[in-house]
């Protein structure tokens, strides 16, 4: 059994630096060394006073310690793991590319009165989490030890669970929009057509490159995933190609 620092350097280079960085953000507001409305998204104050930071800091807080942040860091760590893990696996600038555009697209419909929120790291979280969804459909999700259901299902399971415990609904919504836009563009819409309307941008390839951010895609036997056609309630398999 490995221990917690072993586990934690296993962890893939995205998931691990986000899940860290909302811990940190956490924790500097649980010991007082900023109020939450310095990195809150106030769009007045962007503008108005140039306070660029907003558009960044507003995705690292997650709430205060709490149960909910206890699991939204969970959820980081399972879903976000197992897309860089997994469909995500040495295509690490894609993984980056898919978070930077769901979070450009949560602040461009953010500027949107009725979606709008002061902090989107739970709608970043419930992208990723609507993204392993379609990309594992098929898997068994156990919620609170009171329901087994596909995990297709999962996304609108905990958007229900978040209502009726009195949460917001805009920030889970905000998530999955965000989350099917991006999968629409990656995935569905090029399924239907063969035209990709979406690709990871080259200078995202270049920053991963310099900066030597996870492993290096190989150039040789490349693990490719493959889309299957049809039904929506699919997602990929997976072929080593020569």
């Amino acid at each position: 059994m490995s221990s917690p620092a072993e586990y934690y350097q296993s962890l893939p280079p995205i998931s691990k630096a986000y899940g860290t960085l909302c811990l940190l953000f956490t924790a500097a507001y649980q010991l007082g060394v900023f109020d939450v409305v310095h990195i809150a998204l106030i769009y007045k104050l962007v503008f108005s006073r140039f306070q660029v930071w907003r558009l960044i800091t507003n995705f690292f807080f997650l709430g205060k310690f709490s149960i909910n942040f206890g699991i939204r860091l969970l959820m980081i760590a399972r879903y976000g793991v197992q897309l860089e893990k997994g469909p995500f696996d040495r295509r690490t600038a894609d993984f980056l590319w898919m978070i930077l555009f769901g979070a450009f697209s949560m602040l461009v419909l953010s500027a949107i009165p009725i979606f709008w929120s002061p902090f989107l790291g739970i709608s970043l979280v419930f992208m990723l989490v609507y993204v392993w969804s379609r990309e594992f459909p098929n898997a068994q999700i156990n919620i609170y030890g009171l329901v087994t259901l596909k995990a297709f299902y999962l996304p609108w399971a905990m958007l229900a669970l978040d209502v009726i415990f009195g949460s917001p609904l805009m920030p889970d919504l905000l998530g999955i929009i965000a989350g099917h836009l991006y999968y629409f563009l990656t995935v569905l819409h090029p399924l239907a057509t063969g035209k990709t309307l979406l690709k990871t941008p080259r200078w995202v390839h270049k920053l991963v490159a310099r900066w030597r951010i996870g492993a290096p895609a190989p150039t040789n036997n490349r693990v490719q995933p493959e889309r299957t056609t049809g039904t929506a309630f699919r997602g990929r398999s997976y072929r080593l190609n020569d």
